[in-house]
């Protein structure tokens, strides 16, 4: 089940700008395309016509020990090889000898089919392999053969051609520690090429990889355990990013599926429920690009269906959506603290109480109850508010200017909830001359809780102000 959810997120990584709005052949974002993760054949990045053949990924791999204390079970790793092979649709036009002749755009009364390149989804699932075997370690290598279609037309035909793409996939282990260190590689080794045209129809487009575990867990790079963090800095990564796909655990931080993926994302990335379909632009927001569509004259969306399916059924989707499902995508009110009563818990009442009003999302009564002058958060046993004081420890998380202020005495002027479920904490510093100027404008610093020390009798005095760093602009 963890597989086939991480897939969801894995999909729209792989059509991630396969097709951009307003989805026809003839925009200009349209003509440069397969921007990431493409993985062109030998000779094509040194001729300057492709992109580079390969990626490295390295992961963390916990084994798991079963209850009882008996011996440690041997961890398998499955891994699942994705990519996009390119298609070739060639439009052709019958003539009256019978033969037929290629031409930018076939048309039989109101339908549209314009030449234009498509993509054909590919997974080769590798292993599952044990722990014994990645650290021996194994190549093994990934064939996709080529082939052609021919679909017949009123008046022509579409011709669908594909050519033969060929990879090598490795993997490796070592030890570090109580871990295993995963060393992966995918290399395109196909036909070796100097020809642009050449170079894009023998790539790995999209390409990206599933890892998923057996007796196993495999540990967050990027937002380690603590027992981790040097382990983690070890793990180097080339035109990749490992990121914990799976279930997330007691805390989040392993998982029993990994999405390597050439784009930069976080752990645990998902698709919104609310979404109603690909749009094959995940950094846009569903209900702008749904509005744009809907926008679009009759000429411009039989454009966009005569260039490919997949725009078509964008379109078709955006006509037929439904007042309710188009509200849908406006936004979801959650409760962000999951029905635990109490964790706001100042005068103005909990934020259980602000997600459970029936008042609309756009009306001003909908947060009335959410008061940051006079909400509280338990911080070591101490209820902090406005006016509290307190000492500023910022974490790992913090930019480097909040670093500039570790150990200074602050004053809390506000305490805010978010619908992620996340708490911060608006403060100024105690011994900054512009404090009150800075509360009567309303610009705080803000923290966690867990950066911030109450300050009590027994406290440790702040900072002396002549150790304060501070930059002025």
């Amino acid at each position: 089940m963890t597989l086939a959810l991480a897939r969801l997120a894995a999909d729209a990584v792989l059509y991630e700008g396969y097709l951009l709005y307003p989805y026809r052949a003839t925009a200009r974002k349209n003509q440069v395309r397969w921007q990431f993760g493409v993985l062109g054949p030998p000779g094509a990045a040194e001729a300057g016509v492709g992109e580079e053949r390969d990626l490295e990924v390295q992961v963390l791999l916990r084994p798991e020990a079963p209850p009882g204390g008996a011996a440690t079970v041997v961890p398998t790793v499955a891994v699942h090889l994705r990519f996009l092979q390119l298609q070739r649709r060639i439009a052709e036009q019958e003539q009256t000898d019978g033969t037929y002749l290629p031409v930018d755009e076939l048309r039989a009364g109101d339908a549209a089919w314009t030449s234009w390149d498509e993509a054909v989804e590919v997974e080769r699932a590798l292993g599952p392999f044990d722990a014994t075997a990645l650290r021996a370690g194994w190549v093994q290598t990934v064939e996709v053969d080529g082939g052609e279609e021919i679909e017949a037309l009123p008046g022509g035909r579409l011709v669908r051609r594909r050519w033969r793409t060929r990879a090598e996939v490795s993997v490796a282990a070592d030890g570090d520690g109580d871990l295993l260190r995963l060393r992966l590689r995918v290399t395109n080794t196909g036909e070796p090429t100097a020809d642009k045209d050449a170079a894009i129809r023998g790539s790995l487009i999209g390409a990206h990889l599933l890892l998923e575990a057996r007796s196993g867990r495999f540990v967050s790079v990027i937002d380690p355990p603590d027992e981790a963090m040097q382990a983690a800095g070890r793990c180097t990564q080339r035109r990749c990013w490992p990121v914990l796909a799976g279930d997330g655990g007691p805390d989040g931080q392993t998982s029993d599926v990994v999405l390597a993926s050439p784009i930069i994302l976080s752990d645990h990335p998902a698709v919104a429920p609310q979404s109603a379909g690909a749009m094959f632009d995940s950094t846009e927001i569903d209900e702008i690009l749904t509005l744009r569509v809907m926008t679009l004259t009759d000429e411009e969306k039989a454009a966009a269906r005569a260039t490919d399916p997949a725009a078509a059924a964008i379109i078709d989707r955006c006509d037929q959506m439904s007042p309710e499902q188009l509200q849908q995508l406006h936004g979801v009110m959650r409760d962000p603290h999951g029905g635990v009563a109490g964790v706001g818990g100042g005068v103005g009442g909990t934020p259980d109480e602000v997600f459970a009003t029936d008042v609309p999302w756009w009306d001003p009564e909908a947060d009335a109850s959410v008061s940051p002058d006079r909400d509280e958060v338990l911080i070591a046993g101490v209820r902090v508010s406005r006016g509290s004081e307190v000492i500023v420890h910022p974490s790992r998380r913090a930019d480097a200017q909040d670093l500039f202020f570790a150990g200074q005495r602050a004053r809390v002027t506000s305490v805010h909830f978010d619908v992620d479920g996340q708490t911060h904490v608006g403060v100024v510093l105690v011994d900054d001359p512009a404090a009150d100027l800075h509360d009567w404008y309303g610009r705080y610093l803000y923290f966690a809780p867990d950066e911030l020390e109450p300050v009590t009798a027994q406290s440790a005095p702040a900072t002396e102000p002549a150790q304060r760093k501070e930059s002025h602009s």
